[in-house]
């Protein structure tokens, strides 16, 4: 089961980097403008409309044009505007933390309803077992239940 889930999520982790690659060597305006925050207004330059926003499309656009990638466009962008500019924080040093945290917390929420799914589907655990049940299905009652009904029967 664990090599299946493995397997899957690699299998998934392939698919999602062969477009990543497509578009390093190729990129869009529209691809760029969702991964850089406008100086100005702090939002992403698909968002802005500020005069910072429409000039950075125009140096994307040129850059695209002379043939750049989009690791070259964007390391641009930051020599220029700074590392503020980048929509996700970078994969090295501290800020790979940022990327960390989110997936710990993520994986531990899932172990923890592993856990208690796990628990919940075994049903309660008692300190004594419950004795089995006869042959018409009824559990027969505590001996000295059963001697306390037997003295109170008897007094009727």
């Amino acid at each position: 089961m664990r090599r299946r889930l493995l397997a899957t999520l690699a299998l998934l982790a392939l698919l999602g980097a062969v477009p990543a690659a497509a578009g390093e060597e190729r990129p869009s305006v529209a691809e760029l403008e969702g991964e850089l925050i406008c100086p100005t207004c702090r939002t992403t330059l698909a968002e802005s409309n500020a005069p910072i926003a429409q000039r950075m499309r125009v140096i994307i656009e040129q850059r695209i044009r002379a043939g750049d990638t989009k690791s070259e466009i964007k390391d641009r962008m930051v020599q220029n505007f700074g590392p503020g500019v980048l929509a996700a924080p970078s994969r090295e040093g501290f800020d790979l933390l940022a990327w960390l945290v989110p997936l710990a917390g993520l994986g531990l929420g899932a172990v923890a309803v592993g856990l208690l799914a796990h628990r919940w589907s075994r049903g309660r655990q008692h300190d004594e077992e419950e004795p089995a049940p006869d042959r018409n299905g009824r559990t027969p009652l505590d001996p000295e239940l059963e001697r306390q009904l037997d003295r109170e029967l008897r007094l009727e």
